[in-house]
């Protein structure tokens, strides 16, 4: 009910405009991991040109790209590229997607602060979320967790709609599918929630949610790697294993007011504000 009376609100702004002229509104869309940062977009380029209304949902990437090709926004954020399939289908609509880095994102594993593990390998992920994968409890680790009385490793995971949980899956898993039993959360605040109330539990999402209340081990991609902690640094130097490209699609080459916003994102202030908010900026930025 608050979403929609806060979108109908939006919309009431956006046609009644201010002193008498009506403003721009863009329908903005899609990934989870960006909606923090896309709703301090908006709401800082209303300070900028307050004749552009921006309206910022969440959903998860599928849910953005589904209405980029349904043609009912104008722009769509994704944590994942589009799939051959979906451009297809937007193709056979009449739409032509445009795509755009905005930023890059780690991915980062999290674990409850009680949890001693400070490493995880891709195989021991694996192992723990992958089909057929051999690892349901701690101890087969060599960890005890304080607190986790039943030795079960709790897997966080985010529906099949999150462009994270694909992205995990490909950079993780391979051609492994999930196993099944997961806790599959709507939002990556709520994975971190989970989390850190759960001293069992392990879970995904993008390093912008990160709180104090949740332990982020390093990853290595095989025993000989480096083990490498989640950062903004390590994101933007692709240091870190799991460092991914974080994308908004329009329809064709963006114009007007969508282009004059896009612009703005992908220019020093849009991308500092990125930045602060635990995202790596698409280029290289100066921020004070």
């Amino acid at each position: 009910m608050n979403r929609i009376v806060g979108s109908l609100v939006v919309l009431s702004l956006a046609a009644c405009g201010g002193e008498g002229g009506s403003r721009a509104l863009i329908q903005n869309k899609g990934s989870d991991t960006l909606v923090n940062v896309a709703q301090g977009w908006a709401e800082e380029y209303a300070q900028v040109d307050p004749s552009i209304v921006v309206a910022v949902t969440g959903g998860g990437s599928g849910t953005g790209i589904s209405a980029l090709i349904n043609g009912s926004v104008d722009i769509a954020n994704s944590s994942r590229e589009m799939k051959p399939g979906e451009i297809s289908l937007a193709r056979n609509n009449g739409v032509t997607p445009k795509q755009m880095v905005v930023g890059y994102d780690a991915l980062a594993v999290f674990i409850h602060p009680d949890n001693p593990a400070e490493s995880f390998t891709f195989a021991q992920l694996a192992a723990i979320y992958g089909e057929d994968g051999s690892v349901d409890s701690w101890s087969q680790l060599g960890i005890s967790v304080p607190g986790c009385d039943s030795d079960e490793i709790v897997r966080v995971s985010r529906q099949n709609s999150s462009g994270t949980y694909v992205y995990f899956k490909e950079a993780i898993l391979g051609e492994r599918d999930f196993k099944l039993g997961s806790r599959d959360m709507a939002g990556s605040s709520e994975v971190v929630e989970l989390v850190e109330n759960t001293p069992c539990a392990i879970g995904y999402s993008g390093l912008a949610y990160a709180t104090e209340h949740v332990k982020m081990p390093c990853l290595s991609t095989d025993d000989e790697g480096d083990c490498v902690a989640p950062s903004v640094a390590a994101a933007i130097d692709f240091s870190y294993p799991v460092a991914r490209p974080l994308f908004m699609y329009t329809n064709g080459e963006p114009q007007g007011a969508v282009k004059k916003y896009l612009d703005w994102i992908l220019g020093d202030e849009g991308q500092c504000l990125l930045q602060s908010k635990g995202y790596a900026p698409a280029r290289e930025v100066a921020c004070s």
